[in-house]
């Protein structure tokens, strides 16, 4: 049975009309969201990795579905720990992939992204956003068009980290980020491998515990345990684990030279504390040492007097620091 050319025009007119109906319901910036997700797939930790070309294609086009959380980056200040980048960096990576996995297979999962932009490769970018200092995070809104207008974090939010972020992100764009998911310490292989060589290794540990033939029935482990004690209270280091402060710094006139004494106040560099700290720990080592030998008849002359060159050393090194500072 032939058909007739009306049949046909109206089959096409169907066809084209469809076509267009799809075509809005995807919606208008339908291939850019699809590269987005695209990119967001290949990227660590759904970061998205942008440059001067992309981040044009993808914040100054309109119209925009989509908000885009930008982490502003510098590789050559990461080195600085008063800055934090790489910390934050690593946090903004977390507050992503939370997003990501709790919203996955959901509509909210195409309309945030996640960014970040590094300043050597795109200085341009950071004129358009009017940034001129780390730590910045902003938000881009749907209908923003000015990029100069566009919403920053807080500095004094990024104490809490990824989920001062997570607010932040939560507040701009009414979609929930979900809970933080921090990967474990341990992985379960890991954790298997353990508990295997741990039930291995039972019968020979009781066997060397009722003989009395372990390292915890040294005398010497325990004396090797007070003096590293003692010496990681008196050198700070507790402060540098705490401040994660480095052990030294390069100078900034002259980069080929490293800094072991900071100076300047409220912070302290982690050789200039275990360099203190291992001058006191000598003078308690001998005092200790001098102690026994009184005790015993033995003459201690020598042993005082070097007692008190490093006793005068270390009040001679800290007057120094605390002078300079």
């Amino acid at each position: 049975m032939a058909i007739s050319v009306k049949s046909l025009f109206f089959l096409s007119l169907v066809l084209l009309v469809s076509a267009f109906g799809l075509r809005a319901l995807a919606g208008p910036d339908s291939d850019r969201v699809a590269e987005l997700l695209h990119l967001q797939s290949q990227s660590k930790g759904g970061v998205i990795h942008l440059d001067d070309s992309t981040l044009r294609r993808f914040l100054t086009s309109q119209p925009r579905s989509y908000s885009v959380i930008i982490f502003f980056d510098a590789v050559q200040l990461r080195d600085k720990p008063d800055l934090h980048l790489t910390e934050l960096r690593s946090e903004f990576e977390l507050v992503a992939s939370s997003f990501i996995a709790n919203n996955r297979d959901l509509p909210s999962a195409s309309k945030v992204f996640f960014c970040d932009i590094e300043f050597k490769e795109s200085q341009s970018s950071f004129a358009l956003f009017g940034v001129n200092s780390l730590p910045h995070v902003r938000h881009v809104g749907p209908s923003l068009r000015n990029l100069k207008d566009s919403e920053p974090m807080n500095q004094s939010d990024f104490g809490r980290l990824a989920d001062s972020m997570a607010e932040f992100v939560e507040s701009k764009t009414q979609v929930s980020v979900g809970p933080i998911i921090r990967p474990p310490l341990v992985s379960k292989k890991q954790i298997v491998f353990l508990v295997a060589c741990f039930i291995i290794s039972m019968p020979f540990v009781i066997k060397k515990v009722l003989a009395g033939d372990t390292p915890l029935h040294d005398r010497k482990v325990w004396m090797a345990g007070a003096i590293f004690v003692y010496f990681f209270s008196v050198s700070g280091a507790m402060y540098n684990i705490i401040r994660k402060m480095p052990m030294f710094l390069a100078d900034r006139n002259d980069p080929s030279k490293l800094i072991f004494f900071y100076q300047g106040s409220g912070m302290q560099l982690g050789a200039e504390g275990f360099s203190v700290g291992f001058l006191y720990t000598v003078v308690g080592l001998l005092l200790g040492r001098d102690t026994g030998y009184t005790r015993s008849g033995h003459r201690i002359g020598p042993k005082t007097k070097v007692s008190v060159w490093v006793a005068y050393l270390i009040l001679f090194t800290g007057y120094q620091c605390g002078s300079s500072r």
